[in-house]
């Protein structure tokens, strides 16, 4: 699969040529409607990092994590809605579900497996119907309306374009930085907990103090999408926050496959677009594209079943099967063995 080197290259060549589309895209399209498709899918991409921190590489599944995309959204509307300077809108809600997670993750430390995910649950749940009832903070079921556009000072984000932007550019810093925790030893250490957790404690690893900063870090990501979604849509309520997302975010960090952020884009860019193919594919038969919306939910779950049967490293192992096929056949090494290279 070539030295660590190409590799790193490679992965930087297709950082930046992602980076330039981004940045070309919306002088590009003049639709837009698709230009909100692509900011959505930016807002995604952040909570799928958060989580594929978490779940793809640390191994420690949750399914609440739409609980902290709320907590920073309903943080940051109701302060901005109060005349708080977006800045610290923004500020309070990362904090607050950074706090959010940290209170998860103390009493979960003892959990694994699906013990840690009914946990995460729970929290997920109590937090809808916090989000619900509190009406005076909340707005409840009717949800919390006229929050307004991110700005700082006479910078306000109040167009389609500079929404997309700001989105894309906190999209961007988000993935650097996650990229660079994972290659270097914090990386290193989330992979071995995920790999053994008695073998890291044995490397001499603290697998507690670990475990809690992804966490936090992870809620803090969901809290930092749930800003952004706030103040670009204006609106919230409870039922965006609810355990269908959760699980979403589950499937697309699995199907884009565990321990590879590559994988978590690819995944987030498709399960993003399911819902609105009409626009990317024009010309798509109308029953085709309602029943497609319709089983939306549906095929959520059958891609989750068919990826953990049948491609359980997701679209990157995958991927990095066909590099390693094609690199096997191309090098005149893979036709020698291994004795002859010795």
């Amino acid at each position: 699969m070539g030295s660590p080197a190409r590799r790193s290259t490679i992965r930087t060549g297709l950082f930046v040529l992602t980076a330039v589309v981004v940045a070309v895209l919306p002088f590009v399209v003049t639709d837009r409607y698709l230009l909100r498709i692509m900011t959505f899918i930016g807002i995604n991409l952040i909570m799928v990092t958060g989580l594929s921190l978490l779940f793809g590489y640390a191994g420690q599944i949750s399914l609440g994590h739409a609980a902290f995309y709320g907590l920073g959204a309903y943080t940051s509307g109701f302060l901005a809605k109060a005349g708080v300077p977006w800045p610290l809108a923004l500020i309070a809600g990362v904090g607050c579900a950074g706090l959010g997670g940290l209170l998860i993750a103390l009493p979960s430390l003892r959990l694994k497996g699906h013990y840690l995910a009914m946990a995460t649950l729970g929290f997920g749940e109590i937090m809808l119907f916090f989000f619900t009832e509190t009406e005076a903070i909340t707005g409840g079921s009717d949800g919390l309306r006229g929050i307004p556009p991110a700005g700082i000072g006479p910078l306000v984000a109040d167009t389609p374009v500079a929404k997309y932007f700001l989105v894309w550019v906190a999209a961007c810093v988000v993935l650097l930085l996650s990229a660079n925790i994972v290659r270097h030893r914090p990386g290193r250490a989330l992979r071995a907990i995920h790999g053994s957790e008695i073998g890291a404690q044995a490397c001499g690893i603290d697998t507690v103090r670990v475990k809690v900063q992804v966490f936090v870090l992870s809620a803090s990501l969901g809290g930092l999408a749930g800003v952004l979604y706030a103040h670009y849509v204006g609106f919230v309520s409870p039922s965006t926050f609810g355990l269908h997302y959760s699980l979403v975010l589950v499937t697309m960090v699995a199907l884009g496959g565990g321990g590879s952020l590559g994988g978590a884009i690819a995944g987030t860019v498709l399960l993003t677009l399911l819902p609105y193919i009409d626009a990317i594919i024009p010309g798509l038969p109308r029953a085709v594209v309602e029943t497609l919306q319709d089983w939306e939910s549906d095929i959520h779950g059958i891609v989750l079943i068919l990826v953990m049967l049948f491609m359980p490293g997701g679209l990157a192992g995958w991927a990095r099967s066909l590099v390693g096929r094609f690199a096997g056949r191309a090098s005149p090494k893979a036709l020698v063995g291994d004795g002859d290279a010795s």
